[in-house]
């Protein structure tokens, strides 16, 4: 089915849907070609999907679009639904799929590990476990060398807070506006986006400060974030002095002197903040950050769950780019290229603080896990990816900044390497989110087109491009192309009312 006519009207990957408003933008954008023919679907029909969906699945686990897709298969950067029509994915199972949906040397070390050995707890020794502890921690700066092995970015992010209390002997953790560090109980004090709160008890000992945000913030510039793209907010500093730095430095130091005690456990951040949109802080903020909690006797931990394992480009790890050095660091998503794993990584003696009673984890560094995730530090660098990251997502954001400038409605584009937000506006000068029905419509769009993004921000404002790392140029000409008629097509509408 992919390529050529398909059912639902589809030509070269591409589905055409009747609508009811007719839009005179046509669809210029050419799905670049993929050789992989997907296998026939042969599961339930999908309104028997639907009922099932309905009747014994969660309803919390939301569905996107107006007609949810169903998915069949996936190779690469590319995802095949029921119907064998071809989407290219931009938001990567939440940017989780890093290095290629059904990557063919993944694939193959977790094919031969299931005939070898699925599961035994770590009370025993097993290779994979200790090939990967060391592979992976090679990649990581001194003291940053023992790992605790978890499931998941909640379970991490849950961890590493017990660790910073247990080890500081404090109880206070400070946390950015905007952050997302998982749904758990415990994680959910961290996590300070209000669609997440469930009203209660959750994460006592959390508190949070005023988010850096350069474009939405109170304080912004035109040369404030580590980025190829600024914002379009003017900025009258002069070299190597960053007001909007200094700015919201006084916020933190205004947590720090009222909401918490003189001594704390810690503060966490995302080196970018993922859920809500790719926000970045200004150059220099996550390193005084860190210097002022370590006054106080707290660590620093780096959530790494979505800025780590090459996405941002420049660097293997997102810390890296903020020039500074934490004292724990939680992986999660890419780390298993959609293979339910997780990790704290942190110092000796933090460590050591958990060894004081006990404390386990059934599933955490079991063989398939650690097999997975050493067959995905190969494919990073035996790919290339971290350089196709860089290369490729530079070149997307600049591309993409080209209809910032077209469309009043495009009032952000931000990120860094393939870790990219745009964020969307009624007009640039007030800044105010687009209405949800006027965005769902361009999003809508975009899919109908062939291509998948995620959502994101506050008010659900911010469209999130995260894709496999393995996308290319053409890729990028094709999806921007996408987005360009989408937003073409807005115009058009708005006009129209």
């Amino acid at each position: 089915m992919a390529g050529g006519l398909g059912r639902g009207g589809q030509l070269g990957g591409v589905v055409f849907r009747q609508q009811k408003w007719k839009s005179s933008v046509s669809m210029r954008a050419k799905m670049p070609p993929c050789d992989f023919v997907p296998e026939e679907y042969r599961s339930y029909p999908y309104e028997r999907m639907l009922k099932i969906r309905e009747q014994n699945i969660a309803p919390s686990l939301r569905m996107y679009y107006k007609k949810p897709l169903l998915l069949h298969q996936g190779h690469m950067q590319w995802l095949f639904d029921y119907e064998g029509r071809r989407y290219l994915d931009l938001f990567a199972g939440i940017v989780t799929v890093s290095v290629g949906h059904c990557h063919p040397k993944v694939t193959l070390a977790a094919q031969k590990q299931l005939a070898c050995l699925w599961h035994t707890t770590n009370i025993y020794m097993h290779p994979s476990i200790h090939e990967y502890a060391e592979k992976l921690t090679s990649l990581l700066p001194d003291p940053l060398k023992v790992v605790y092995l978890t499931n998941s970015g909640s379970e991490a992010n849950d961890l590493a807070m017990f660790m910073a209390r247990l080890y500081t002997r404090n109880f206070d953790v400070i946390c950015l506006r905007g952050a997302y560090h998982g749904g758990s109980p415990y994680a959910l004090g961290l996590t300070s986006i209000g669609s997440y709160k469930h009203g209660v008890a959750n994460g006592i000992g959390c508190s949070t400060t005023m988010l850096p945000d350069v474009f939405r913030g109170p304080w912004g510039g035109s040369n404030c974030r580590d980025s190829p793209v600024q914002t379009v907010r003017k900025c009258s500093c002069s070299e190597g002095v960053c007001h909007a730095n200094e700015q919201y430095i006084e916020q933190f130091k205004d947590t720090l002197n009222t909401s918490v005690p003189k001594t704390i456990a810690g503060f966490i951040a995302e080196p970018i903040q993922g859920i809500n949109g790719a926000v970045q802080y200004p150059k220099g903020f996550l390193k005084e950050a860190y210097r002022l909690v370590r006054e106080r006797g707290g660590v620093c931990i780096a959530d790494e769950v979505q800025t780590g394992f090459g996405r941002t480009g420049s660097h293997f790890w997102g810390f890296q780019t903020h020039d500074v050095v934490p004292d724990i660091i939680t992986l999660a998503k890419g780390i298993g290229n959609g293979f339910p794993m997780a990790a704290v990584v942190t110092t000796k003696e933090i460590a050591n603080s958990l060894a004081q009673n006990l404390h386990f984890n059934t599933f955490g560094g079991n063989p398939m896990a650690c097999v997975v995730g050493s067959a995905v530090l190969d494919a990073i660098e035996e790919d290339s990816l971290q350089k196709n990251s860089k290369d490729v997502g530079t070149y997307m954001l600049l591309e993409l900044a080209k209809l910032r400038d077209k469309f009043e409605i495009v009032g952000d584009v931000r990120g860094k390497g393939l870790m990219i937000g745009i964020e969307m506006v009624t007009d640039k000068d007030s800044r105010h989110p687009l209405p949800a029905e006027e965005i769902n419509q361009i999003w809508e769009d975009c899919k109908d087109m062939g291509v998948l993004i995620g959502r994101g921000g506050l008010y659900n404002q911010t469209f999130r491009i995260k894709p496999p790392m393995c996308i290319t140029r053409k890729d990028v000409d094709f999806a921007v192309e996408v987005i360009h008629t989408a937003l073409e097509r807005h115009v058009e509408r708005a006009a129209a009312n």
